[in-house]
């Protein structure tokens, strides 16, 4: 990835920031609260080898064809792993009300005025298999 020029590198509090600034824009109704957490030309990945998502209005969509809505019940626990530079990486944990639960890290490209430019989540599950067999053999 590359770094923006002449700008400082987002501490730990920013990063923190952004979080509870994700965290509640997905608590939120309606996508409006998206522009405080992404740049527009912002690229999300669901997972590492998914199509990128990119710009504000297509992750507005996305978010709301992943989410149940702003009365979604969930926890979210994280701890930040490592800040370097402009990125961020950060373990999440996210139980639902349904009862599903996730682990994921996500790794968080932060612009300048402190909003996503990049976001790109490792997404595991119980049972989640830890290879589809084709590594086999190899």
């Amino acid at each position: 990835m590359e770094r923006e020029p002449d700008r400082a590198d987002p501490s730990r509090e920013a990063v923190e920031s952004w979080i509870a600034a994700y965290e509640e824009a997905w608590r939120s109704e309606g996508t409006a609260a998206l522009a405080g957490v992404f740049v527009e030309d912002a690229v999300y990945r669901m997972s590492p080898y998914a199509e990128p998502v990119r710009g504000l209005a297509a992750i507005a969509d996305l978010w709301e064809r992943e989410r149940a809505g702003p009365d979604e019940e969930f926890e979210l626990r994280h701890e930040i792993v490592a800040v370097d530079g402009d990125t961020a990486v950060v373990r999440a944990e996210v139980e639902y009300g349904t009862g599903a639960e996730y682990r994921d890290l996500w790794i968080v490209g932060i612009a300048a005025d402190g909003r996503c430019r990049s976001f790109e989540e490792w997404p595991f599950w119980p049972g989640q298999p830890i290879a589809d067999g084709r590594s086999e053999g190899r």
